[in-house]
């Protein structure tokens, strides 16, 4: 059953003695947390989440971990956004715990109001750029998983091999995708430290820069181009340029020559990987949306291959 804010508001003041919680509120929370904004008597936000369960706090741990490595790269200008600065922790009956930071900057970013040009399309390129620059102890020191680019290359053949058994992914989608998974040549990659779950909602904008980024758990050492799907998939085709122009211009030593093509399909793969979650779990509405965007995609393919 899900903690209530109330419940999360006294773990928050378990957490942080001396915290005097006067209200608190639920707050959606991406991942398999309870979570909630609790305000103090000074007028201060924090949040805390806690895990539902064992995975969860599993991952859990290893972020708070992770996110110390990286405050010394907020400190020292070589992230140039925010993370989630954990400030305490509460044990919970059932094992693991959860912890309480003060409550991040900014809002949901509105892919669709990016525009080309020196702006916030940019700041985003940088800001990803700048991720897949640091150095990769930040994930091995946090217990986080590493994989190099044949490996990570398999993982997506056994995925998609999944899906393709469900039966439910147009033919001409699964040909296409396979071809481009043989192709070698295609995920000859170096691979890099990546937030590994960007999106809307993970970065928080404010005065048209990128203030803050959360939701740290699926950090990894992998596929630079996973960090970037989302972006090149959803953003107005016309900000896509500056994004990666920015991008490469705050990379160092990058000769990936398939990146740009490698994130547009990983892409498209996500709508696979958004049908195997239903079906695994049983949720027939998410399969019957991952339906649709399969559907709309194979039409858009159709419709440019006959161009």
């Amino acid at each position: 059953m899900p903690r209530s804010a109330l419940t999360l508001a006294a773990l928050a003041t378990a957490a942080l003695p001396g915290l005097d919680a006067r209200s608190a509120r639920p707050a959606a929370d991406p991942g398999d947390y309870d979570a909630a904004v609790v305000t103090d008597a000074d007028g201060v936000r924090w949040t805390v989440r806690a895990p539902r369960s064992l995975q969860a706090g599993a991952a859990l741990e290893a972020e708070t971990e992770l996110l110390a490595s990286l405050q010394v790269h907020v400190e020292s200008g070589a992230l140039p956004f925010a993370v989630p600065r954990i400030s305490g922790s509460a044990p919970l009956p059932e094992g693991g715990r959860a912890v309480v930071h003060p409550a991040v900057e900014g809002e949901p970013l509105d892919v669709e109001t990016l525009r080309p040009g020196p702006g916030l399309a940019a700041d985003l390129g940088r800001a990803v750029a700048s991720v897949h620059e640091l150095p990769r102890a930040v994930v091995d020191d946090a217990g986080l998983p590493a994989y190099d680019a044949e490996t990570y290359r398999a993982r997506r053949m056994a995925e998609l091999d999944e899906a393709a058994a469900t039966g439910k992914v147009p033919a001409s989608l699964l040909r296409r995708w396979e071809s481009a998974l043989e192709d070698v040549s295609l995920w000859r990659f170096q691979p890099v430290v990546v937030h590994g779950d960007l999106g809307p909602d993970q970065v928080l904008v404010s005065r048209g820069r990128v203030t803050t980024v959360t939701g740290w758990s699926d950090a990894r050492v992998a596929d630079p181009a996973d960090d970037l799907a989302w972006l090149l998939v959803s953003a107005p085709p016309e900000a896509v340029d500056s994004v990666m122009e920015a991008y490469l211009l705050r990379r160092t030593e990058l000769t990936d020559h398939h990146l740009t093509e490698r994130a547009l399909l990983v892409g498209e793969l996500a709508l696979a990987r958004w049908l195997l979650h239903g079906v695994r779990h049983g949720l027939d509405d998410v399969i019957a949306d991952a339906l649709d965007m399969l559907a709309d995609l194979e039409e858009a393919t159709r419709a440019a291959e006959d161009d």
